[in-house]
């Protein structure tokens, strides 16, 4: 069996196990393959099995596949931090955005929504802390900002609130973060009966994720393998070495 279709076939059936421990339906969880670094021809072979969702964390390259992958039946996503000179052009390729994490990027994606008449699917992104120094490495608004900036996306006419996407803390068990996560997003839906869907879990902890109600994975390394070094990747402008992901 050819690696990919090997690694969706086992990514799917952990996503399956997982969620029957957790007594729901494996249908649920939404597989969201990551293809950031990887080439157009990898997202293709992935593409052919049937995976209809992948996502890039870094806007030059999601806009240079999704051109040269127009033909493909996809589902594009930006799970990087967005800068906001950048974040129009990403919605306008119809991404759903699953890290918006200040009010400045909540104008700036409503007003493509509005433009095109298309809103914006955008999740919320939290920062879930982690050991000391470590806070805000992922990425994500703090816990007690979440209410504001979600009334603002709910109430922007461009856009529409999935839910909560957020990032497990590096170097400690990922499941009281999760825990936390899930708490947030169930407050959350209270005030937003719409905002049903947590984007949450990694290849090494989906299994967590889906226990607390993560209704989307994001997958990259047990999908299509470990990602070459930073130091060996270059940027298609300048050649300089690339930032990790």
């Amino acid at each position: 069996m050819p690696r990919l279709e090997e690694n969706l076939q086992a990514v799917r059936e952990r996503i399956a196990a997982a969620a029957r421990a957790a007594g729901r339906d494996p249908a649920t969880v939404a597989l969201l393959a990551v293809s950031k670094t990887w080439s157009a021809d990898d997202v293709r072979g992935l593409a052919a099995l049937g995976q209809a969702d992948f996502g890039e964390n870094r806007a030059q390259e999601l806009i240079s596949k999704a051109t040269e992958l127009g033909e493909l039946p996809v589902r594009w996503h930006f799970i990087g931090q967005l800068q906001r000179n950048k974040a129009a052009a990403v919605a306008r390729l119809g991404a759903v955005i699953h890290s918006v994490d200040r009010v400045a990027l909540v104008g700036a994606l409503d007003r493509v929504g509005q433009e095109t008449g298309r809103p914006v699917e955008v999740f919320v992104q939290v920062d879930l802390g982690g050991p000391e120094g470590d806070v805000a490495a992922r990425g994500g608004a703090d816990p007690e900002e979440i209410p504001q900036l979600t009334d603002a996306v709910a109430e922007a006419a461009g856009l529409r609130l999935r839910g909560l996407m957020a990032v497990a803390p590096r170097g400690v068990a990922p499941a009281p973060a999760f825990e936390r996560l899930a708490a947030l997003a169930a407050d959350v839906r209270r005030a937003h009966p719409a905002a049903v869907d947590l984007s949450a879990g990694m290849s090494g902890d989906l299994e967590e994720a889906i226990a607390v109600g993560a209704t989307v994975v994001r997958v990259g390394t047990a999908l299509f393998g470990d990602r070459p070094l930073a130091s060996r990747r270059v940027t298609p402008v300048t050649g300089a070495p690339a930032a990790p992901a």
